[in-house]
């Protein structure tokens, strides 16, 4: 929100002298966080000037300039600049006549840019200064011509100062509204805020309007929202004001364009500029129709099906079923809280004008502008809450300056519908706002606090009863009242204490085991990442399910992609997206991971239906426990995703591509990392490559799948063919390691190594018969590798032989090439046992 001083200075006493800066100084004290100064950013001397005669001289380019006498100062006086009263000055605008009235900028002036004026000869004359247009001074956008005093309503002597005739030497302080304190989107609220900070005087203008009631002729009113929000009427007052006879070709007065110019609003017309005043000073947005163009009575209805209407901005919309529309008996004519149609709305050749104002439901107008993409500055305010009570007093605040300034008539009676229910009571009890806060504040404290921002303050039986002021819907609960005394009091008053941290407490062991699978990963090359949680459903049943078969999902209520509502059952769909994000800007070899949850809910069970405990206690414990219970399982996962090359191509060394041995290197890792023995065996995942996919099991349970992704669904990603990923349930990993890491003790005895070639039938995994070798051939083997998978003459048809490379070793002794040999066979001989391995000649 944007204040011009000049107009805070109209509803609270500024002490002369007052800068931004103290402004700024003073708000923050209250809260409202500072944002930013504007200025016009000009320097004068910027004086009124009269023009005199010009002499019109065609160049060889085509131009033709004006060579011009500007009177900017009394006859026979010296001018700001120090020169003469008359100024010859070159001005390539065509718009203005002998006798007009003009800004004119002398030597030594400054505008926006910043751009200095000085004398400098061009087109053979020396311009002595320069005949300024709108946008050169940085009140507007047309720059087709100078600025003409007469089109502003201005008549001013010759020499007056031309910034202060403009409002041009206003500053306006910028701060940061919170989503809860939308009465701080006005002058009325800041200026209260800044009572509350200085304890300066405070007028409210509401109380300057003088409110109407009774029926505006010929305009009856009805609201019929037959489909409120959560039980709320989409409506619950709307005033209305009739003005007739203005005059809307009449300009803008300076004053007005200045100060909405600061506040960052620019003037499109008398007649709009007066409703973007008044919901720039009260808060309440304003809307105006031309009364001629109305087509009997005004109905606030919900929109129905079909319907379309063209907004103020040209474009026409399809509403929704849940869009709040203002009516006449043609149907929509105004998308209600959020922007107006074009069918009524106020021109140049306006009239008769239908002023409006209402109070619409925060939810509804929140939804209709962004279901819309319409962020307008009434749905601004309306989904923050605006004051129900002010309806009535700004509709007469818009006619008041309509007579003034438009020259109109306004009708002695408008309509008023008032539906709005009262705020209710909030009882603050003895000592609450102490304990909350941690100050020893008084009684005479908390009541003035809340007497100051505006609340009914009554003893009650064990504290006080306090009824918030309409302008603060954001004040719900005791909690609140604390914040506001002490807010007002001053922040100043609460001690800072740094919290003890309770002895003898650490990482838990899980906490520690996620903590090292991340600083393995990440020392092995991977790079972590953080993935958005949002899915489609259709990724859900892709990665979610062994057999892409539908899964239940949580839903959000109120997403922030509407395409993407529910919550991850994988952490590959958001590695995919960073992966296809990354390949899009040129990053073709990625190695990343995620250890992030997942929200794997049961099929036909319902969450998140318990209640929500009180605030101001702790929960009890079959409170947490029914909190618990809606909630779905979170599993903690972690997802690995290698694509492109996993050593770079450079002299003598090959390019080397990532594939499905990086990922099981990764899930060695994470076994590693968690003291877990993880088993992988062979597997089928539906969005995995059916012959390059691996189960992942611990103790017989499946927690994971690695793999490369079918060459579908990675097309369908736009990524490359190969694409290696593993996700494995951390949480289930971590839970059945039942081992400490330990570094293995060096052997000091010579190894014997051997190899042990098995023929098998092809279809046995080759990890279950090495697991047989290895436990047939007991403590003496160290080690064992698969180091070869043959199929192909000298193997029958339907078999494999499986190469295994052996390192046997005794603590305590050498071992000998029989010794060796024993122990090989019997691993041969138990592999034989389980598969009907027979070693190959």
């Amino acid at each position: 929100m944007r204040v011009p001083l000049s107009w805070l200075a109209e509803y609270v006493e500024l002490v002369p002298g007052t800068t931004p800066e103290d402004v700024h100084a003073a708000l923050v004290k209250v809260g409202l966080e500072e944002e930013d100064v504007h200025t016009f950013e000009v320097e004068g001397p910027i004086v009124v000037g009269e023009v005199l005669e010009f002499v019109e001289e065609p160049q060889s380019n085509g131009k033709t300039i004006r060579w011009c006498q500007v009177r900017v100062a009394p006859e026979g006086e010296t001018a700001a600049d120090g020169g003469a009263d008359v100024h010859g000055i070159v001005c390539g605008a065509r718009n203005f006549f002998v006798g007009d009235k003009v800004v004119v900028t002398l030597p030594g002036a400054v505008l926006p840019g910043p751009f200095p004026i000085a004398a400098r000869k061009t087109y053979g004359h020396v311009s002595d200064g320069m005949i300024a247009s709108v946008r050169e001074l940085g009140i507007g956008d047309d720059h087709d011509g100078i600025l003409r005093l007469s089109t502003l309503g201005v008549d001013a002597p010759v020499g007056t100062d031309a910034i202060e005739l403009l409002g041009l030497n206003d500053a306006a302080v910028e701060i940061n509204v919170t989503p809860d304190r939308g009465y701080a989107f006005s002058i009325r609220g800041v200026a209260r805020e800044y009572a509350h900070a200085t304890g300066a005087r405070f007028r409210d203008p509401v109380a300057q309007s003088v409110p109407v009631s009774g029926s505006a002729p010929g305009v009856e009113v009805t609201i019929a929202d037959d489909a409120p929000i959560r039980g709320r009427v989409g409506s619950s007052v709307f005033a209305t004001r009739i003005v007739r006879e203005v005059d809307a070709s009449r300009p803008t007065p300076p004053w007005m364009i200045a100060r909405l110019k600061l506040a960052g609003i620019r003037s499109l017309s008398l007649l709009v500029d007066i409703t973007n005043y008044v919901m720039l000073e009260l808060g309440q947005p304003i809307h105006g129709y031309d009364l001629d163009l109305l087509r009997g009575g005004l109905v606030v209805r919900r929109a129905r099906a079909g319907e379309t209407l063209e907004t103020l901005d040209g474009k026409t919309r399809e509403l929704h079923p849940e869009d709040l529309v203002v009516t006449d008996d043609r149907g929509p004519i105004g998308l209600g809280g959020v922007m107006g149609g074009a069918e009524t709305e106020m021109s140049q050749s306006t009239r008769n004008v239908l002023i409006e104002a209402a109070n619409w439901d925060p939810v509804s107008i929140a939804r209709t502008a962004r279901r819309h993409k319409l962020p307008s500055e009434a749905a601004k305010r309306y989904e923050r809450g605006v004051d129900p009570e002010i309806a009535a007093a700004a509709v007469s605040r818009v006619a008041q300056l309509m007579v003034d300034l438009a020259g109109g008539t306004a009708d002695d009676d408008g309509s008023l519908i008032h539906e709005a229910a009262g705020r209710e009571g909030i009882l603050l009890p003895d000592g609450y706002v102490s304990r909350l806060i941690g100050v020893d504040y008084t009684d005479d404290e908390i009541r003035d606090a809340l007497a100051e921002i505006g609340a009914s303050v009554e003893a009650g039986d064990g504290g006080l009863s306090v009824v918030p002021p309409s302008w603060r819907p954001d004040i719900a609960g005791k909690a609140d009242l604390a914040e506001e005394v002490a807010r007002l009091v001053g922040y100043h008053r609460i001690p800072s204490v740094l919290p003890v941290a309770p002895p003898g407490r650490g990482l838990t062991r899980e906490q520690r085991l996620r903590k090292r699978t991340a600083d393995v990963l990440a020392a092995a090359g991977s790079t972590e990442v953080l993935a958005f949680p949002f899915v489609t459903a259709d990724e859900n049943a892709q990665y979610g399910s062994v057999d892409g078969s539908p899964v239940a999902s949580v839903k959000l209520a109120n997403a922030l992609d509407a395409s993407r509502p529910l919550l991850r059952r994988s952490l590959l769909p958001g590695l995919v997206e960073v992966a296809r994000r990354n390949l899009s800007r040129g990053l073709t070899d990625l190695d990343v991971f995620e250890i992030g949850l997942v929200f794997t809910p049961e099929t036909g069970r319902e969450y998140g239906t318990a209640t929500l405990p009180a605030a101001d206690g702790r929960p009890s414990d079959a409170e947490l426990d029914a909190l618990v219970a809606g909630i779905p399982p979170q599993p903690r996962h972690v997802g690995v995703l290698l694509t492109g090359n996993r050593v770079v191509k450079q002299p003598g060394q090959p390019a080397v591509a990532a594939g499905l041995a990086d990922a099981l290197d990764a899930v060695r890792q994470i076994g590693l990392a968690t003291g877990a023995e993880i088993e992988i065996v062979q597997g089928r995942h539906h969005a995995l490559h059916p012959g390059r996919t691996a189960e992942l099991r611990i103790g017989g349970r499946t927690v994971g799948y690695a793999g490369e992704l079918h060459p579908a669904v990675a097309e369908a990603a736009d990524l490359p063919r190969v694409v290696a990923v593993a996700e494995l349930d951390l949480d289930a990993v971590i839970a059945g390691s039942d081992r400490t890491v330990e570094a293995s003790q060096l052997g000091t005895h010579p190894a014997a190594t051997q190899d042990l070639s098995l023929v098998v039938p092809a279809e046995v995994p080759a990890g279950e018969v090495a697991a047989a070798v290895r436990e047939g051939a007991g403590e003496l083997l160290e080690a064992l590798h698969l180091v070869d998978d043959y199929r192909g003459q000298g193997v029958s048809a339907g078999a494999k032989s499986l190469t295994f490379a052996l390192r046997f070793r005794a603590d305590d002794r050498t071992l000998t090439a029989a010794e060796a040999s024993e122990a090989k066979l019997a691993g041969a001989a138990l592999a034989g046992e389980r598969f009907g391995a027979a070693i190959r000649d």
